[in-house]
C-alpha cells in the first residue's frame, strides 16, 4: 500500500520531548500507525474496530 501522501496524524497523547510518539494516517480500509521517532520504519495497517479493540485494551491495562 502506497501511504507517500498520507497525513499523519500525531496522538494527542504525546510528549511535549517527542517521546513514546504515535502517527496515525487513513488508509484504504484501514488506519496506519507508526511510530513518530521513525519514520521510515515499519507500518502497522488495522481496521478501525482492530485499532479501537487495541486501544480499549492497553486503557484496560492502566
Amino acid at each position: 500500500m502506497d501511504l507517500t501522501n498520507a497525513k499523519w496524524r500525531k496522538s494527542s497523547r504525546s510528549t511535549s520531548n517527542g517521546a513514546e510518539c504515535v502517527e496515525l494516517a487513513d488508509a484504504v480500509g484501514a488506519v496506519a500507525v507508526r511510530d513518530s521517532k521513525d519514520p521510515d520504519g515499519p507500518i502497522l495497517l488495522l481496521t478501525r474496530a482492530a485499532l479501537r479493540t487495541a486501544v480499549q485494551s492497553a486503557a484496560d491495562t492502566h
